[in-house]
């Protein structure tokens, strides 16, 4: 299961460096998969490649936090809740706030996390 970012942030930021496959990024902030990662190419869903470093636009929507300012936002496809580095999702440990939780539109088990971190570091 991925981690989503709920509107209880307070836009700190504490949670943005401790992700170790950079999948945090402040909203607004276009993302690709290559940040923070060994991935050059990725396999979309219909069989074609795109380079990694192709950018995507923000994932939130505008969507604002508790104290009214754009909220940090957190790419469900590069979030392993840091399995294999560490044992609880680091960004939901530095909350101040508990804004970090799962996402339950994001359902993985152990092993598919461990197999999306050896694939986005190429291990």
């Amino acid at each position: 299961m991925a981690i989503i970012i709920t509107d209880e942030c307070i836009h700190c930021g504490a949670c943005e460096p401790e992700c170790p496959n950079h999948a945090i990024y402040e909203n607004g902030t276009e993302w690709s998969y290559a940040d923070g990662t060994q991935l050059t190419a990725i396999e979309m869903e219909d069989g074609s490649q795109i380079d990694a470093t192709t950018t995507f636009a923000p994932i939130t929507g505008g969507t604002f936090g508790a104290d009214g300012n754009e909220y940090f936002y957190i790419v469900p496809t590069k979030c392993t809740e840091c399995t294999g580095f560490h044992e609880e999702p680091a960004c939901a440990l530095v909350c101040p706030t508990d804004a970090c939780v799962p996402d339950p539109d994001y359902v993985e088990e152990k092993e598919e996390l461990l197999q999306k971190k050896i694939w986005l570091h190429a291990e």
